[in-house]
């Protein structure tokens, strides 16, 4: 186990690996140990030692730390000044089985966003600037530390979503926003997919500022004590406006016929925080869990295929997002990838027992063109081969 607890021990031990050719396994807090590929290393290396706040300017809307930062550190930090991470990005501690904090490195290097991607942008969106230790053990920066800033190439979305594989995050320096004052959600009960995600089209297309757009048949529904298949729809910001804002959207779903509430501030928080971090998962702890995205009007159909091959789950992102949970057998694997590739989308095996993860692809194949180019990046990132060998694709 490497623990590097600044940047010159991390840029040190991965010189030392280059040097020897020995691979590492890459982790921040081991939130994410589970998701992708297993990593056959020589070595472990954790993030979480490497940890801090290094800048918080409220007025500026700039906050910078270290990659072992947890999530809860960065949250309870802005919480004090009344900011927020505009991406929301999920904690899935409980689902992935840990007892760890995930880390915003480890976000950022995944590229986790929540609900309010629909509203805000990804979480790659949100960085402004990285540091970071390349397979050579070169540190490299990119990006910096104000809004409006153009220095340089954009290595912040390169980096983001790329697991480790071509860099190890150092730090990460991100826009935020205020948090809003309140928030409230407003619920339809009782439709089937293909008309939920209708409603959530309706709610999105509206002009009253929806940052949230979900559908939970039955059995996610129950783990918010639901009986029916809901659509949430949320809206968030000043008090008034929240009051005026849903009323008027409640209104305009009426044209769905069904029941409809109204989510005071503390029922709505609670419902997005639980489909944020997957609570509301219809899924057993053996369970395999795929991530797919689509566009949202086949999203009903990508569910409706998972349910008739025994998996279940929920759309977000107003039915572009599908979490899913089923048996952890190649035929279910496989059966997600087709519905997800014959919806036109992408798919992410997000967890599942190592047999599994080592036996199937945990992320589309990429057409030869686009496969030539990763090779090339990861070859010029990372030309041993150390960082995170294997994680998403076999042999990078």
């Amino acid at each position: 186990m490497i623990a590097p607890s600044d940047e010159a021990s991390l840029a040190e031990a991965i010189c030392a690996a280059y040097a020897s050719r020995a691979p590492l396994a890459i982790s921040g807090n081991g939130t994410l140990d589970g998701m992708l590929r297993p990593v056959q290393a020589a070595q472990f290396l954790r993030m979480d030692h490497c940890h801090g706040i290094t800048l918080h300017s409220p007025k500026e809307l700039v906050l910078a730390a270290r990659a072992g930062t947890t999530l809860r550190d960065i949250e309870t930090a802005l919480a004090a000044t009344g900011q927020h991470v505009i991406a929301e990005p999920p904690d899935y501690s409980r689902l992935m089985g840990t007892n760890t904090m995930p880390t915003i490195g480890g976000i950022v290097a995944a590229n986790l966003s929540g609900p309010r991607r629909i509203a805000a942008g990804a979480m790659r969106d949100h960085v402004l600037g990285v540091r970071a230790v390349n397979g050579l053990g070169e540190v490299i920066a990119s990006g910096g530390r104000v809004l409006k800033n153009v220095t340089g190439l954009d290595l912040c979305k390169l980096l983001a979503g790329s697991h480790g594989t071509l860099a190890v995050l150092s730090e990460i320096t991100l826009k935020i926003l205020p948090a809003p004052e309140t928030s409230a959600s407003v619920v339809l009960r009782g439709l089937p997919p293909a008309q939920g995600v209708a409603a959530l089209a309706a709610a999105l297309g509206s002009p009253f500022g929806v940052s949230g757009a979900a559908y939970l048949p039955p059995a996610a529904a129950s783990r918010l004590d639901e009986d029916a298949p809901i659509v949430i729809a949320r809206i968030e910001e000043f008090a008034e406006s929240v009051a005026y804002r849903s009323e008027r959207l409640a209104a305009l779903l009426s044209a769905f016929g069904v029941e409809r509430q109204i989510w005071p501030a503390e029922r709505s928080r609670a419902a997005w925080a639980a489909i944020r971090d997957a609570d509301v998962l219809p899924a057993n702890e053996t369970d395999a869990v795929w991530r797919v995205s689509v566009r949202p009007s086949r999203g009903p159909d990508v569910l409706a295929v998972a349910q008739q091959v025994g998996a279940d789950g929920y759309l977000d992102w107003g039915g572009g997002l599908l979490l899913l949970a089923g048996p952890p057998t190649e035929t279910m694997h496989a059966a997600i990838m087709t519905a997800a590739h014959a919806a036109g989308g992408v798919w992410t095996l997000l967890r599942g027992p190592m047999g599994l993860r080592s036996a199937v692809p945990v992320v589309p194949r990429e057409p030869p063109p686009l496969a030539a180019l990763t090779r090339r990046v990861k070859a010029a990132m990372d030309p041993a081969g150390v960082l995170n060998p294997g994680r998403l694709l076999v042999g990078i």
